[in-house]
């Protein structure tokens, strides 16, 4: 199960005005806990206001670089990231939870392939960390992305994707594309929409030599480059994102009832069960655990992250959106339990499966 440690920060960089990438020192001891994927996200937990809060951020450095390190863009109104960008600092200590999320590139040094990714704004955090690694790691194979902005001011990683450029010229292509400054070669001017990006796909990519695709962003740009992709025959599987943040969640529809007025749930976490009552008329079966003082993985609570993901071992649960789970990992019984809702009088939930 994942686990919090605390661990110091080593170093707190700006990389625009309204971002900072946040190392940390991880002791000898913890590295293999540490150890990631290109692509996953930890969760940081910090007092602010003397309220507990956790934030899940994408590791921004390759696997090969032999750090921890984050990106985190002030957002307005942003508690955790207003006080990330304003407070931390080198020699501050926070609670770090061990490293999660299926949105990964998988390295393979034998092959030879061509990777395609789209980003837009903060986005380009994991996006970075797969960019990075699969150039390292597959030394015959191609990656293009995509990186859209609103000004070139807020390019987050701008001078190391421009060494990354120079690094690997005949393997990696950057084309940064800008919605509110005006550059000298049009199709790079612009919000990367549907329209936008079929141009920019058919001018620079051939999807029948594309291996992988991998998109980060707001939702809407995630929403368009995939029906983008589909429209042009790519198969499902070769298209891999990550949503940032969740829409609003809408009110709850009714639910069957369970025959009486609350549910159990069994949790198993560490090998242990532990069972507590859920009310059947709203609560989440996280919120039902939590309130009744379990240990439970958890950061987003809107059904983007993963870190909350449990398998559904018994009963039968509605989820009120889901913006992180494969379409395998649904069939597979994985659930979101920031989200998940009892149907049935007996709910049965395994956090140690992976």
């Amino acid at each position: 199960m994942l686990k919090f440690h605390e661990l110091e920060i080593d170093d707190v960089r700006p990389e625009t005005d309204h971002a900072v990438c946040v190392r940390f020192a991880v002791p000898d001891n913890l590295c293999n806990e540490f150890s990631y994927l290109p692509g996953q996200h930890i969760t940081l937990e910090a007092e602010i206001d003397g309220k507990r809060i956790r934030r899940p951020y994408s590791i921004c450095s390759s696997v090969d670089d032999q750090s921890l390190r984050v990106g985190i863009k002030r957002h307005p109104d942003g508690r955790f990231s207003g006080f990330a960008n304003s407070v931390l600092a080198k020699g501050q200590r926070l609670r770090v939870m061990t490293p999660t999320g299926h949105f990964v590139a998988q390295p393979d040094p034998s092959s030879s392939r061509t990777h395609v990714a789209f980003a837009a704004g903060s986005g380009i955090t994991p996006i970075f960390s797969i960019v990075k690694t699969l150039l390292q790691r597959e030394p015959e194979s191609r990656v293009v992305l995509f990186y859209g902005n609103r000004s070139a001011e807020e390019v987050m990683f701008r001078r190391e994707l421009a060494d990354l450029k120079d690094r690997y010229l005949q393997r990696f292509s950057l084309y940064h594309v800008l919605s509110g400054e005006v550059q000298d070669v049009e199709l790079l001017n612009g919000r990367i929409d549907a329209r936008h990006c079929r141009k920019l796909i058919e001018s620079f990519c051939d999807t029948q030599q594309v291996d992988n695709w991998y998109v980060c962003g707001p939702g809407s740009m995630i929403d368009d480059v995939r029906a983008t992709l589909a429209a042009l025959d790519v198969a499902e599987d070769r298209v891999h994102f990550e949503r940032f943040r969740s829409a609003k969640a809408k009110p709850a529809a009714a639910r069957p009832a369970a025959t009486t007025a609350s549910a159990t749930v069994t949790a198993i976490v560490d090998g242990r069960r532990r069972q507590f009552p859920i009310a059947t008329s709203g609560e989440t079966v996280l919120e039902a655990g939590l309130r009744h003082g379990l240990e439970l993985p958890f950061s987003c609570k809107g059904g983007v992250c993963t870190t909350c993901r449990a398998q559904l071992v018994e009963g039968k649960i509605e989820m009120d959106v889901n913006h992180a789970l494969e379409p395998w990992e649904v069939e597979a019984g994985f659930i979101l339990t920031c989200q998940a809702r009892p149907c049935s009088d007996n709910v049965t939930v395994d956090y140690d499966q992976v």
